[in-house]
């Protein structure tokens, strides 16, 4: 049987967390595509599996200590919704982070993330 949505997204955020590229790229297609949301205003696209593996793996390098908390998790059918937390250090040693919702659409392979760069995203404007 297939794995839901909610489960690939448990699956990569495990992943992340424990920076396993091996396991992260094992979640991806070989066309796959990432959109990173830095650098600022649009993003860097990033196509491939290598090129996205690549990018992994100086991601981790780069960023020792990052990782994602699952705020909340949702699903409904082949689509799931996260709201989440991201850590990591600074070039200056001082910890960071950021809050953002992720949606995912299991078929169409649609995500969409929401990041709050003000750091001021509050539980109250998510439930509204």
């Amino acid at each position: 049987m297939a794995p839901t949505a909610r489960e690939v997204v448990e699956q990569f955020n495990e992943a992340f967390n424990r920076h396993d590229v091996d396991a992260i790229m094992a979640l991806m297609t070989d066309d796959c595509v990432f959109e990173n949301t830095r650098l600022s205003p649009d993003g860097t696209r990033i196509e491939g599996h290598a090129a996205v593996r690549a990018f992994w793996t100086q991601f981790f390098h780069n960023s020792p200590k990052a990782r994602f908390d699952t705020e909340e998790i949702f699903d409904a059918g082949d689509r799931c919704v996260v709201r989440w937390t991201y850590h990591w250090l600074k070039a200056t040693g001082n910890g960071h982070r950021e809050g953002g919702i992720g949606a995912i659409d299991f078929y169409t392979e649609w995500k969409s993330i929401y990041v709050d760069y003000s750091d001021k995203l509050q539980k109250a404007q998510i439930e509204d």
